[in-house]
């Protein structure tokens, strides 16, 4: 039997002459700019080095559109935005050194959030690899080690013949379930030197899948199908996998509950009957999902943040479906199945039976108005208008991007993503400095729709040098600043636990003067102006920022009590 990726691909005539006749100044940079080209990249993002410049010189000998961006870290979450938004490989362009290691924060994050990114970094001179100090600029011991943790895989070019194929090898570990970064270093010798390889015309890879084994659907489908109360909470792998419509059915044909995980959020629609919506950090909804004597959980490893600060401790059968390996049974017993959750639910589709449970919708409204009671109690009216009126203004298919800041925590509770994979925030990795960055990778992905960041005035800061990059490109990206001079919720965890805060507080720009600098359209709004502001921002084309002055506050936890 003959499978397609058995088949041998015969070059084309213009792939010959190409292969035969090279064209002249090619060097080892133009293999990397070829490969991606091959592999159907058509953005790479990233920021030039002195070790790198042979990678960026040749990118102005190819197809490729370049983005560049002000810190490597940021450049970093532009990429990771995109391989979100695209579900493609991101090609990251770094030099060595300091250059690779100011990504790191980026690339961990985009492995948390299971995010294709291939970064591509140089290396010093193939002479000093190998872990002697030749006081090369930008040398380390091994470069390669300070990424291993992090990244999925790691691929160390030493000559220009192994550059096609170490990219290739890196772009389909990259988009092999669980997506996540990956890493490649090339010396800058190898990629000065004029080439005699020829010109790269293949591209072809094969990402593996990962079906579920048919033994443990069949007895996840026999649980489902007799539980007397089943529920299910959808997590960022059902996003990944684009499953959402398939997790809409099963949850219909077994009528059990949903609730999403921060990183799911959009999995499951907001207004459906059946969803507990995103409301993990309560405990009515904790006691529900506990409550539950089949629990599915998909695409999630039950972390932290999922099980509401490790204080979820189910008392019915779990099944756990996971592409990571690492997550699977990592904080449960389980009935683990490792696989892809577009994957795995297709397989329970098959097999479950329709169960008819008439109480479920009352059950999931009873638990939601329990929520809405707890918050009101709490006089917290100003926090949840102005989450309001970002949702109004927000276009329904506008993508969003939120970096770690209250309105952010708000926003993973009680904000309606009205569609799978638009709503994305560092929940992750958890480090600041995420959103406008990654809202500009998001808007190099698809120019035709607006892009809404949202910051605070601590984490703006991290990434206020990128006004000139999406002035340089014209990025639809509206940058929601909301300013409460320091790191707020820093400041109410240091007040509760030690009676005040320390190191907190900030001194910061004017924003909307700092905006204007760039030839960005800065205006200052309050909660009350803040929807017409923000959607006259939204609906005008190119960057612009709106800076809303206020002091926002946390709901109370329920797992401290």
């Amino acid at each position: 039997m003959t499978h397609d990726h058995d088949l041998v691909l015969r070059p084309t005539a213009a792939q010959t002459e190409a292969a035969l006749n090279p064209p002249p100044g090619r060097n080892g940079g133009d293999l990397v700019v070829e490969t991606l080209a091959g592999l159907g990249a058509t953005t790479v993002f990233g920021l030039p080095g002195q070790h790198a410049l042979g990678m960026f010189d040749a990118l102005r000998r190819s197809d490729l559109r370049y983005i560049g961006l002000r810190v490597e870290n940021n450049a970093g979450f532009a990429a990771d935005a995109y391989g979100r938004v695209t579900g493609e490989a991101a090609p990251l362009l770094l030099s060595t050194g300091p250059g690779a290691l100011t990504s790191l924060a980026a690339l961990q994050e985009a492995r948390a959030a299971s995010a294709p990114v291939l970064a591509i970094s140089s290396q010093i001179p193939t002479a000093g690899l190998g872990g002697g100090r030749h006081g090369y600029l930008h040398e380390l011991p091994d470069q390669a080690a300070s990424f291993r943790g992090v990244v999925k895989s790691v691929h160390t070019v030493r000559t220009q013949s192994q550059i096609p194929s170490a990219i290739a090898e890196a772009w389909t570990s990259a988009l092999t379930v669980p997506h996540g970064p990956v890493w490649v270093e090339i010396p800058q010798d190898v990629l000065l030197a004029e080439t005699p390889v020829p010109v790269v015309t293949g591209g072809d890879t094969f990402p593996e899948e990962l079906p579920p084994r048919p033994e443990l659907t069949a007895v996840a489908a026999d649980l489902l199908t007799r539980a007397e109360r089943p529920a299910i909470i959808a997590g960022g792998g059902v996003v990944r996998a684009d499953a959402s419509k398939k997790l809409r059915q099963l949850a219909e044909r077994l009528q059990a509950p949903v609730v999403t995980t921060f990183g799911g959020k959009g999995a499951f629609p907001w207004t459906h009957p059946l969803s507990l919506q995103s409301w993990l950090e309560d405990r009515h909804t904790t006691d529900f999902l506990e409550d539950a004597d089949v629990l599915l959980v998909v695409g999630s490893g039950l972390g932290e943040l999922s099980s509401n600060y490790h204080t979820f401790t189910p008392r019915g059968r779990v099944i756990q479906i996971e592409a990571d390996l690492g997550k699977l049974e990592s904080n449960h017993p389980a009935l683990g199945i490792h696989a892809d959750a577009r994957l795995a639910l297709q397989a329970l589709l098959e097999t479950v039976e329709e169960r008819s449970d008439p109480t479920a919708p009352a059950r999931v409204r009873d638990v939601l108005d329990k929520v809405r009671e707890r918050i009101a109690s709490q006089e917290l009216t100003l926090e949840q208008d102005v989450l309001a009126a970002v949702r109004r203004a927000l276009p329904s298919d506008a993508p969003s991007f939120w970096d770690m800041t209250i309105l952010a925590y708000w926003a993973w509770s009680a904000f309606d993503a009205k569609a799978p994979n638009t709503m994305h925030s560092a929940q992750g990795a958890g480090g600041l400095g995420y959103g406008f960055p990654a809202a500009l990778g998001a808007a190099a992905a698809d120019p035709t729709r607006p892009v809404l960041a949202v910051s605070g005035d601590g984490g703006a800061l991290y990434s206020i040098a990128e006004l000139a990059t999406a002035r340089q490109y014209d990025l639809n990206v509206t940058w929601l600043i909301v300013d409460d001079g320091g790191y707020g919720i820093l400041r109410e965890y240091m007040t509760d636990a030690f009676g005040e805060p320390t190191a907190t507080e900030l001194t910061r720009p004017d924003y909307v003067a700092l905006a204007e600098s760039f030839g960005v359209p800065g205006v200052r709004t309050s909660p009350q102006t803040l929807e017409a502001d923000l959607a006259k921002a939204l609906a005008a084309p190119g960057p612009s920022v709106v800076v809303l002055p206020a002091v926002l506050r946390m709901f109370a936890p329920t797992h401290l009590g």
